[in-house]
């Protein structure tokens, strides 16, 4: 079904761009040309009576259509998600109050010290005195 929705979809745009493209142009519609303002003009009852603008007006609103339509059945097969993680069988199950763990035991940081778990041995004091960059 979305797969003929979406080639109607698209027969309808190449149409619609054939159609703008085929139209005849306003002739300055800010000033540009030399032309603008005269007998033939867009509102005029020859302009709106044009077949051309019909069409325009017809795909324009099959185009409307048809994108709701592929818009409507794309929401179906969506299946509604919660922002709020639920516990499910890999989330751990903490007290409350508690802060649970965030990546497993690897990692350390100010998470691990506020929790009370111990941390990696720290590295060596470093020498007094000014340093010097020194290659690997």
């Amino acid at each position: 079904m979305q797969h003929v929705i979406i080639v109607i979809h698209l027969m309808l745009v190449l149409a619609l761009i054939g159609v703008v493209l085929l139209q005849r142009s306003e002739g300055g519609g800010l000033g540009i040309g030399g032309g603008g303002g005269g007998g033939g003009g867009f509102m005029s009852s020859r302009g709106t009576a044009n077949v051309l603008t019909r069409a325009t007006a017809i795909l324009a609103g099959l185009f409307f259509v048809t994108s709701l339509v592929l818009s409507i059945l794309a929401g179906y097969n969506r299946k509604p998600t919660s922002i709020l993680g639920g516990s499910g069988p890999s989330a751990p199950i903490s007290a409350p109050g508690s802060v649970p763990p965030l990546g497993g035991s690897e990692g350390g940081g100010l998470l691990k010290q506020l929790q009370g778990a111990p941390e990696a041995p720290a590295a060596p004091a470093a020498p007094s005195g000014p340093q010097v960059p020194q290659s690997q």
